[in-house]
């Protein structure tokens, strides 16, 4: 006779065998809904500082990510010590009601006509500084609501959740840039973090188990020498950082190749959706696997770089949109 402890899933498997866990499927809902929110600011943002604070200037677009992808790279020993050292679920309370300010202030400044290409790099920059301690302290998070059995299941549903809102956040963001002042997209992304914030009040404390917290924050240092020890683990280091830097700048790729096809903001909306379904199949094949392996990390990495050029030499919007796919599938895998 198996018993289920609170973060164990009995006699449970399959692609969603966490969602079986109450607290995991509270989480579940409140995630989708809040990602699907930020999905439609990335587009909104991006669409905005192309069109309508420079005269599209994909640089400057280029500039408002570094801003806001900085402070997670800067802060990394800082916010992993703090997510390890805290209560995690008060913490992404803090964050996630940070980031409806933020994007509320946003909105309301475009509504207003008030807003200019300085004022959001400043709170691209803030909205950065945020994410930096909500990313970790969110992925930490899933070991307090699953076992360890399901961690690599749960990590994979959220990279799935995330995908599914990236398919439905762009193509809702497009229509509502075409319909309606660029504002009200960050307002009913602000919103959405309600709905994250509804979901850590309705999980049961009792059920969280919170898992062992770091000493002091000089193990961060420990953590660089041991990855310096491990030739497996440099290797994807160093995979993920040529991907990162040199890969993943859809919003300046997508938003520019929608002008150069002759589209407006919900051709930028529709190919960023094509990309996500790409996305969410990688991620359902992943929550399949029961561990990951070098060789699917090598295989997508190679795949990923021929998709993307393919995707350069397409001829037209629906052609470069099909190749999205393939690219989007191999980047999630």
């Amino acid at each position: 006779m198996k018993i289920a402890y609170p973060g164990t899933v009995a006699s449970q498997s399959g692609t969603f065998r966490s969602l079986h866990l109450r607290n995991y499927r509270v989480y579940f809902i409140g995630i989708l809904i809040s990602f699907v929110g930020q999905w439609m600011q990335s587009t909104a943002q991006s669409w905005v500082v192309l069109t309508e604070l420079t005269d599209e200037d994909a640089a400057a677009i280029g500039i408002t990510m570094a801003l806001q992808f900085a402070p997670p790279l800067l802060l990394v020993g800082v916010t992993g010590w703090v997510a390890d050292r805290f209560d995690r679920r008060t913490l992404i309370a803090i964050t996630q009601s940070a980031l409806l300010l933020i994007s509320l202030a946003i909105g309301v400044l475009l509504l207003l006509d008030a807003m200019t290409l300085p004022v959001m790099l400043t709170l691209a920059f803030a909205s950065g500084v945020v994410t930096a301690f909500d990313n970790p302290t969110r992925q930490a998070f899933v070991t307090d609501i699953v076992s360890n059995d399901n961690a690599a299941n749960a990590v994979a549903l959220n990279a799935m959740v995330f995908n599914v809102a990236r398919l439905v956040g762009p193509a809702a963001a497009g229509v509502l840039l075409v319909a309606v002042d660029s504002g009200w997209v960050f307002v009913v992304n602000a919103a959405t973090f309600v709905a994250m914030l509804v979901s850590l009040a309705a999980m049961r404390r009792a059920e969280l188990v919170p898992q062992h917290r770091g000493p002091q924050m000089g193990r961060f240092a420990d953590g660089f020498r041991y990855v310096r020890s491990r030739a497996d683990l440099l290797v994807l280091f160093v995979m993920v950082f040529l991907i990162g830097a040199f890969g993943m700048n859809f919003a300046i790729y997508a938003s520019t190749m929608a002008l150069e096809f002759g589209h407006d903001a919900d051709g930028f909306g529709i190919l960023t959706s094509i990309f996500a379904i790409g996305s969410v199949s990688g991620a359902l094949l992943l929550a399949r696997r029961g561990r990951p392996q070098l060789r699917v990390v090598v295989l997508g990495t190679a795949l990923f770089g021929l998709a993307s050029f393919v995707s350069a030499l397409m001829p037209g919007f629906w052609w470069y949109g099909l190749v999205l796919v393939l690219v989007g599938f191999s980047l999630s895998t």
